[in-house]
């Protein structure tokens, strides 16, 4: 699913940045980072720190987070050739569980082929993943054959899958992921929410600012880049979200008294959109029997995208050719998104990952 004007091109998505101002290492405290601020009426820019949010927003607003975790999901196996294979876990294709074989959907690096038989670097025999079919780019169906469920056999044989421009070792895992995370599942953590602290969360709410919480496992349709071709045709790899009925419905009041929806990442946005998308098709929202309404987003939202529920974005400054910038450019507006990050890369932020956050109200 994508929605925008047809002018749009990968060449709109690149930029220069200079290579030392990827933050290797996050901000200690989280709330130390810095906060660029665009008034998007207007095109002001101003400088600040993310401590300041609380004074930067107004009572009654609402921050949406996603409270997703993520888990160990990048593992190495060996061929039987010795040969080394690295793979990343992206999601249990047929519900998971242990004693049995599982079907996942993983990125696998190396030339595996079809049926080939791996064996597990750390585990050996007792973990063995057969390639079963190739879906292209990297990606594979892969059938796990165990005692235990993947996501165990990783607490042991997995390392946290930073992203590669990360060349630092990260000494504490815990900052790869949110003080929120809570519901496991995301290959990459939502980094615009590793700036929030227990401190900051209590500043929020004195100042009236109400925070609710929707989640997205982290996969392919975030981070992957974008190709060469036509923007307006494509597809994003499907995440799955899902978020509590009665969040949704306080979501909704909250919409209809007027008060300011603020998604704290693009993760966040995106469910926010494409569960306005499906109310506005007439075609309701789907409940899951645990009151949680679930479902799969591939939504690409590009400029010349209308929004629905969201009037005010918190998000770091993403890589180049990404459908990442994409969305920051149809919710800022192209030239303006240039302008805001120029002055970024001018006032020496830090980019990515690790890096600041920017504030587009």
């Amino acid at each position: 699913m994508s929605e925008g004007g047809p002018s749009f091109s990968l060449a709109d998505l690149d930029y220069e940045l200079p290579e030392e101002l990827i933050a290797q290492t996050p901000a200690e405290p989280r709330d130390a980072s810095r906060l660029l601020v665009v008034r998007r009426h207007g095109g002001r820019i101003e400088d600040h720190l993310f401590a300041d949010l609380p004074d930067l927003l107004r009572a009654g607003d609402v921050l949406v987070r996603n409270d997703t975790r993520v888990f160990p999901a990048r593992s190495f196996f060996r061929r039987a050739t010795g040969g080394r294979i690295e793979v990343l876990f992206l999601r249990a294709t047929d519900g998971g569980g242990g004693g049995r074989a599982e079907h996942w959907e993983a990125l696998l690096r190396g030339r595996p082929r079809v049926g080939e038989e791996l064996e597990n670097e750390v585990l050996g025999p007792g973990w063995k993943l057969r390639c079963v079919a190739p879906f292209g780019d990297g990606r594979w169906s892969v059938e796990s054959v165990a005692a235990a469920p993947v996501l165990s056999l990783l607490d042991e044989a997995g390392v946290t899958p930073l992203p590669p421009y990360i060349t630092e070792p990260l000494d504490d895992a815990e900052r790869y992921q949110t003080t929120y995370a809570r519901r496991s599942g995301s290959a990459a953590a939502p980094t615009a929410g590793l700036h929030f602290t227990p401190a900051l969360d209590a500043a929020l709410a004195g100042a009236g600012i109400a925070v609710e919480h929707v989640t997205l496992h982290v996969g392919l349709g975030t981070f992957k880049p974008l190709h060469e071709g036509p923007l307006d045709e494509v597809t994003l790899h499907g995440e799955e979200f899902s978020v509590e009925a009665a969040v949704w419905t306080r979501l909704a009041a909250a919409r209809r008294d007027g008060r300011r929806m603020i998604a704290v990442g693009t993760t966040s946005l995106r469910v926010l959109e494409h569960l306005a998308l499906e109310e506005e098709g007439n075609r309701g929202v789907r409940g899951g029997a645990d009151g949680r309404l679930t479902g799969t987003t591939e939504l690409f939202i590009r400029p010349g995208y209308t929004f629905r529920a969201v009037d005010a974005l918190v998000t770091n400054f993403h890589l180049p050719r990404t459908s990442l910038l994409a969305l920051v450019m149809a919710f800022c507006g192209t030239q303006e998104t240039r302008a805001v990050y120029s002055h970024a890369v001018h006032e020496r932020y830090r980019f990515y990952s690790f890096g600041d956050a920017m504030l587009a109200l």
